[in-house]
């Protein structure tokens, strides 16, 4: 099985505190690529979270409220 990451992206809009507002999949969920996984609530704006690879969504790394920064890991999916 390989493992991959969920990381936050650029968004795009500097100095703008960026919060995990609501995860969209549970823990142990399969998932397929580009599946909404999470909302992050940013300068105002909602982004949504796409998976970058289909598999199981093993672990949470952080938790809806949490702050956020770019590059940081969200999630681990494994692939078969």
């Amino acid at each position: 099985m390989s493992r991959r990451d969920l990381l936050l992206p650029e968004l795009g809009i500097d100095d703008q505190p960026i919060v995990l507002s609501l995860w969209l999949a549970k823990e142990g969920s399969r998932i397929a690529e580009g599946d909404q996984l999470a909302e992050v609530l940013c300068g105002g704006a909602t982004v949504d979270l796409p998976a970058p690879a289909a598999g199981l969504l093993r672990t949470k790394l952080v938790e809806e409220g949490d702050p956020l920064v770019v590059g940081q890991r969200l999630a681990v999916i494994e692939s078969p």
